[in-house]
């Protein structure tokens, strides 16, 4: 006999802020325009299926690994994604003819702009982040030799510390990855300004995980498994839980989450609504 399960939903996960305000600003451009593709540089979102839905509406990737830059975009519609992109890629997409419209998540926003203002002042910039990760790429950008430490070990075999620098976080790391990192850089630098740059969002979706998990047996984090956030937050669980999976789709939940009496729920910052929904819809169907 199957137990009864009993399912929680973490008071917040899916989509930031950010990645609503880029999604809207794609739907509307495709409303608005009419050139045909609009398109995004690079990926919109870190989640395949939102991305396919995207596709499927006529919204074409471009960028380094996707489809190539148009020599000319004869003035059609190029989302900047929430991540944000270094300055000179936004002056080549206007030199190719491109309507651009900046989905950049205010918060990035800040961040490219502090960066750039830190390195005019003469600071060394610690970004702390994902190497590759499209929000640090960005940030780069705006401060040219600027440093990425993407934990505390990178910071401690740092070959020289400067007398003065300036530590700027990617928006959607852990706020004690950030801690272990500035801990090490100001027992080495006499002057160490640390920006307070993790999204409110953020902390606050994994401590909605922490609260659900103190009640839950198991725990589906539902996103792209591209997705740095996600990624982040599937390890948090597993830290919590005994039984945690890391699933794009309803298909992927393991059939030992059906043994469980209380199923949690979360998902990450690039993951809609209607996956979310669909996901628990699965679990429900599979206790019946």
């Amino acid at each position: 006999m199957k137990p009864v399960c009993r399912i929680f939903r973490a008071e917040v996960m899916g989509y930031c802020m950010g990645v609503r305000r880029a999604v809207e600003a794609t739907e509307k451009a495709l409303l608005d325009s009419n050139i045909r593709p609009v398109y995004t540089y690079g990926p919109l979102i870190h989640n395949p299926q939102a991305l396919e839905r995207l596709a499927e509406s006529g919204v074409v990737v471009v960028g380094s690994g996707y489809a190539p830059l148009p020599d000319n975009f004869s003035g059609a519609s190029v989302v900047i994604r929430a991540h944000g992109i270094p300055p000179e890629e936004r002056r080549e997409l206007q030199r190719r003819g491109a309507k651009l419209v900046d989905a950049t998540c205010p918060r990035v926003l800040s961040s490219q702009k502090r960066a750039h203002i830190w390195h005019e002042k003469g600071y060394t910039v610690y970004l702390a982040g994902d190497r590759d990760h499209g929000e640090i790429t960005g940030i780069e950008g705006y401060a040219p030799g600027c440093v990425v430490l993407e934990n505390r070990e990178d910071a401690e075999h740092l070959e020289n510390y400067p007398d003065r620098a300036v530590l700027i976080s990617q928006t959607t790391i852990k706020q004690s990855e950030y801690d272990e990192i500035a801990a090490v850089l100001a027992a080495h630098i006499r002057d160490l300004v640390v920006l307070n740059t993790i999204c409110p969002a953020t902390l606050e979706r994994q401590k909605a995980l922490e609260v659900m998990a103190a009640q839950v047996d198991g725990i589906l984090v539902i996103g792209g498994k591209n997705s740095a956030n996600t990624q982040r937050l599937a390890a948090t669980a597993r830290q919590l839980c005994t039984h945690a999976w890391h699933i794009e789709t309803p298909a992927e939940i393991p059939q030992e989450a059906f043994l469980l009496e209380r199923i949690g729920i979360t998902a990450g910052a690039s993951t809609p609504d209607e996956i979310i929904d669909a996901v628990e819809q699965a679990v429900k169907k599979g206790y019946s």
